[in-house]
């Protein structure tokens, strides 16, 4: 049951709708998730300038982190639309699923970073000191670290907000890990 509804264009401040322009331009249609954040005045820029700001790591980095944090966060929306952009940027279903668990048995610093990822939530940024040591033994640095807490922030405001208003999901559903897995 949808407990928030997505503001139209109309609905929305003349700033948002200017935003939701450029969405449509950029995309081809405004996700719900950025439409429900402009039922804020600031909260859409300011959300997309934090997710447009730059970054030592890759969109496809980005993606490894996206994937293994909306699954331990059960989000469904972010679990949908990052399995679609994960799949544009080159990863296979399979390697998908793998993301969603953590892991990357197919890329030895791909699997640092996504287990990095999945400890740092797990353990609400106590993360483990093998963990870390091992990302810096798969080569990453110190300002890659940085960066992805930054980007495990990034996933967790959209995570957190879908579980919270539970706007519809406008993009392919992503399978339950058990109905992949079967």
């Amino acid at each position: 049951m949808t407990k928030f509804n997505v503001p139209t264009r109309n609905e929305v401040s003349v700033n948002n709708q200017q935003i939701f322009d450029n969405l449509e331009k950029a995309v081809g249609f405004v996700p719900n998730i950025y439409a429900t954040m402009a039922s804020s005045e600031n909260a859409l820029k300011n959300f997309l300038d934090f997710a447009n700001s730059k970054s030592s790591l890759k969109i496809k980095e980005k993606e490894v982190i996206n994937l293994a944090v909306s699954e331990l966060n059960q989000c469904q929306y972010c679990l949908s639309a990052h399995t679609a952009i994960a799949g544009m940027n080159g990863f296979t279903p399979e390697q998908i699923i793998e993301l969603r668990l953590g892991t990357a048995s197919f890329d030895s610093k791909l699997n640092a970073l996504a287990r990095l990822s999945r400890n740092i939530v797990e353990n609400r940024g106590a993360t483990s000191p093998e963990v870390v040591s091992n990302f810096f033994a798969a080569g990453w640095t110190k300002e890659n670290l940085i960066d992805a807490i930054n980007q495990v922030g990034e996933i967790t405001i959209t995570n957190y907000l879908h579980r919270t208003t539970e706007v519809p999901v406008d993009f392919p559903t992503a399978q339950s890990l058990e109905l992949a897995l079967a």
